[in-house]
């Protein structure tokens, strides 16, 4: 979508907050890589790096692959992309392949972080500079929730507590705004429960929703991030529960509430008593833009052209100029709802 020139100067003031903030973390961690990257060397030449995706077809990861290729693009850096889908084993598949054609680089967004042990290792041996983005890996463990904070990659993305924060805060003023009462209110809270970045995004949404709003009863639901796996996992928790008026509902993303609202919908109920905050607003927006009433009613919009661009700048950075890797950079965020996600920049494709 074509930009006026309000939103490039908000892409422009958006740019040099992400400097910024890279800048605050590196210095503010005083942390390096628990990767094992200490054998990684500059690289005089130039530098090539692979950017392996989870579901690169995904409106955000579409978005954070086009914000890398522009960045590698102004840096000279040969570029490549990979689309893993939601294929783990392709993951290690494709590291595998991205060293044997001599990449100096590596960033990854896994389908499943039980991958993680393998990918690092692999880049060790290699020497080669290791960082994620989006999702986290531990170097010696499946799971990034028990792994101890040395051992975790860095990594590019936003800040997941942050991020539910806004998201909870948001609903709980949906849901005084619409006068609904506890009794008849449910919240679904849906995300895929092994992927460490959602569980923090969920549960400080939990947290700010009932720091401000008490006695509203939860039901987490357990889905695969997709829309249409949302929608059913929601349908069934719907039917399941009778007699509820009114639902909250946030997720992971935008893929598990607009699942979440079109169940909803698909169930009878009106776009009143729905109050969808989606996290991403790539799919929240399509609501919008059609102009009629949806249980959608806002979104957190994150950036994904920002990550891919802020992962190439430090990694070239890393190789370039041996500048350490920061143990998390994040990204800026901001809520939007039908009358102002335009004005913000949202890609609405």
């Amino acid at each position: 979508m074509p930009r006026t020139a309000p939103s490039s100067r908000t892409a422009s003031a958006a740019a040099l907050l992400l400097a910024l903030g890279l800048a605050a973390t590196a210095c503010s961690t005083g942390q390096q890589s628990g990767s094992g990257d200490g054998g990684v060397a500059k690289v005089d030449g130039k530098i090539s790096i692979t950017y392996l995706q989870k579901q690169g077809d995904q409106e955000y990861f579409v978005g954070e692959a086009a914000g890398a290729k522009a960045k590698a693009a102004e840096l000279g850096v040969d570029l490549k992309v990979v689309n893993l889908g939601n294929d783990a084993n392709k993951t290690v598949s494709e590291v595998q392949s991205a060293l044997a054609q001599k990449s100096n680089g590596l960033i990854v967004v896994v389908p499943d972080p039980a991958v993680g042990p393998q990918v690092v290792q692999a880049a060790r041996d290699a020497k080669v500079a290791l960082l994620t983005s989006d999702d986290q890996i531990c170097a010696n463990g499946p799971d990034p929730a028990a792994c101890a904070k040395e051992q975790l990659v860095p990594r590019i993305g936003f800040s997941g507590a942050q991020m539910g924060g806004e998201v909870g805060k948001r609903a709980a003023e949906e849901f005084t705004k619409a006068g609904w009462s506890a009794a008849d209110t449910r919240v679904i809270s849906a995300w895929k429960q092994d992927v460490t970045v959602c569980g923090d995004r969920v549960k400080a949404a939990q947290q700010a929703f009932d720091a401000a709003v008490p006695g509203v009863k939860t039901i987490d639901v357990a889905t695969d991030n997709t829309p249409t796996g949302a929608q059913d996992k929601v349908a069934a928790t719907v039917t399941a529960n009778a007699g509820v008026k009114h639902w909250v509902v946030w997720g992971c993303n935008d893929e598990n509430v607009q699942g979440g609202v079109t169940a909803l919908a698909n169930a009878g109920f009106k776009a009143e008593d729905v109050a969808g905050v989606g996290l991403g607003a790539y799919l929240a927006c399509k609501d919008w833009k059609s102009g009629q009433p949806s249980g959608m009613k806002a979104a957190l919009f994150i950036n994904g052209k920002d990550v891919g661009a802020l992962a190439v700048q430090t990694v070239y950075d890393k190789l370039k100029n041996g500048k350490e890797f920061p143990a998390e950079a994040f990204a800026p965020t901001r809520m939007v709802d039908a009358t102002s996600w335009q004005d913000a920049g949202v890609s609405c494709g």
